[in-house]
């Protein structure tokens, strides 16, 4: 058994010994392989690299061509500049010597020119030597003789002359005047409805009159009294009378008792309540009226305060006629003027639209429209020459500008076209303001309506503030102020109301 696993052992060894011979052959015929293909991986590399080489060996070549042809190229551009900058300076050279030869002969000729002018000086001097010599005068005294005779000789043919121009510019002077004012009106048809003193409203029946005076006429005594207007219930049928001076009184009266007429209740409480409803809307109505006269006119650049006392223009009358309309018609008139005349259109409009402006609030303020007027278009920073415009355009004080003439020949036209009724309605409600405004002088004093035609004075007086025997005083005190301070032709009766109100809700 030893001797079997010997040679067990032996045997195996030759295996592995011939196994290991086996891969050992096998191993180095792989390497010599990749040794013959390395090789021949480095010969392509070499080849490869010499193609590359001798490539770029190759376009350098070309560009160093192509840069010495560009180099030689613009070589021969330099030449050629440099050719064509000799030959300019050459040609300059030249023109210089030109110039500097005629330099000369110029200041030659200038030489030669001032001698001459000096000899002929020498030579009008002696002349007029010998000739003041042969005169016996000297050359002033021969030209002041000259002058005066010239004068002598002409002068009537100049006076007849300058008296001949003025009279042809007078007459073409006077008949442009006459058709730029024609035109101007032409172009200006307004309106020519006269304003009154009362308004009538319609009734849907006899009836409906009972019910506005109320039981013991307290309806219309109040409706009186918040309104500050006469209420006329006559015999007339189907209709009463509003009686006013106070355009903006008639008209809230008007509209309110239209307003309680249509609804049907009539109560002290209703018609204070509509009232007041009423007189707001008035407020609305005056501002969208002073925004559409400023619309129609094309007046730009008016403050939205003063285009609210503009429309207040609505409700006064100014010979005659609706004073807002009568703004307008002097705006348009000012404006076709002035385009005739080459005068300032902008200036003309808003003058010619705001020239009665002060009437609106000259019951409140003392003084001439004129000059409340320009006061007013100063503080909203009107332009002075629109402001100096509104100020003359009565005249007083002088107008110092074109425009300001325009806005005063304008307001002329106006006032005096067909229809106007002149200065008594003016009169009578200038008077009656007049009396208002002393009456509000007053401490105490709430509201105050001249009603009657001026014949009655209504002033209701704070109670808090005036008791029941201070409303006596009052009214003695203010009576005789009437008659010391305002010339009426008729007796004013003077009405104090001193009214007392308390409320409670019962819940």
């Amino acid at each position: 058994m030893g001797i079997t696993f010997l040679i067990a052992i032996i045997g195996a060894a030759i295996g592995g010994y011939g196994g290991y011979l086996y891969r050992k052959n096998t191993v180095e015929e792989k390497n010599k392989d990749l040794v013959v293909k390395a090789e021949q991986i480095m010969n392509d590399a070499k080849n490869k690299s010499k193609e590359l080489l001798y490539e770029a060996k190759n376009e350098a070549f070309k560009l160093q061509d192509e840069v010495k042809k560009e180099e030689r190229k613009r070589q021969t551009q330099l030449n050629e500049i440099e050719e064509r900058l000799l030959k300019k300076e050459a040609t300059i050279d030249k023109k210089e010597d030109e110039v500097d030869k005629l330099k000369g002969e110029m200041d030659s000729k200038i030489t030669s020119i001032r001698q001459l002018r000096d000899q002929v000086e020498d030579i009008y001097k002696l002349q007029a030597a010998q000739l003041e010599k042969v005169a016996n005068m000297s050359k002033e005294e021969a030209k002041e003789l000259l002058i005066k005779k010239v004068e002598e000789d002409a002068k009537e043919d100049i006076v007849n002359q300058i008296t001949k121009f003025e009279k042809e510019l007078h007459d073409k002077a006077k008949e442009k005047a006459k058709w730029i004012l024609a035109e101007a009106i032409v172009k200006c048809a307004a309106e020519t409805t006269a304003e009154s003193t009362s308004t009538i409203v319609s009734l849907p029946s006899d009836e409906m009159k009972g019910r506005i005076i109320g039981r013991e006429g307290r309806n219309i005594n109040t409706f009186e009294q918040i309104t500050g207007v006469d209420v006329i219930v006559d015999d007339t049928p189907g209709s009463i009378v509003i009686s006013g001076f106070d355009l903006v009184r008639r008209y809230i009266a008007k509209v309110a008792l239209e307003r309680l007429i249509e609804d049907g209740r009539i109560h002290p409480a209703r018609i204070e309540e509509t009232v007041e409803k009423v007189k707001e809307d008035v407020n609305m109505l005056i501002k969208e009226l002073g925004e559409k006269a400023v619309l129609e006119t094309g007046v730009t650049g008016l403050h939205v305060n003063l285009i609210k006392i503009l429309g207040r223009l609505k409700f006064r009358v100014t010979h005659g006629q609706n004073a807002l309309k009568h703004s307008m018609e002097v705006s348009f008139l000012a404006a076709a003027i002035a385009s005739e005349l080459g005068a300032d259109i902008s200036v003309c409009k808003k003058a010619g639209l705001l020239h009665d402006i002060g009437k609106s609030v000259d019951h409140e303020i003392a003084g001439h429209h004129s000059k409340i007027g320009a006061d007013i278009a100063r503080k909203f920073g009107l332009p002075e020459e629109v402001v100096h415009a509104i100020e003359a355009h009565h005249g007083d004080p002088e107008p110092k500008s074109l425009e300001a003439q325009i806005v005063q020949a304008a307001n002329l036209i106006s006032n005096a076209r067909t229809g106007a009724s002149k200065d008594n309605l003016d009169t009578y409600i200038r008077r009656l303001s007049e009396l208002e405004t002393l009456c509000n002088t007053f401490e105490g004093v709430k509201k105050v309506f001249a009603v009657q035609a001026g014949n009655e004075v209504r002033i209701f007086v704070k109670p808090d503030e005036v008791d029941d025997l201070g409303a006596i005083k009052m009214s003695h005190d203010i009576a005789r102020k009437i008659e010391k301070d305002f010339h009426s032709p008729n007796p004013v009766k003077v009405h104090v109301v001193r009214e007392t109100r308390a409320e409670e809700f019962a819940v």
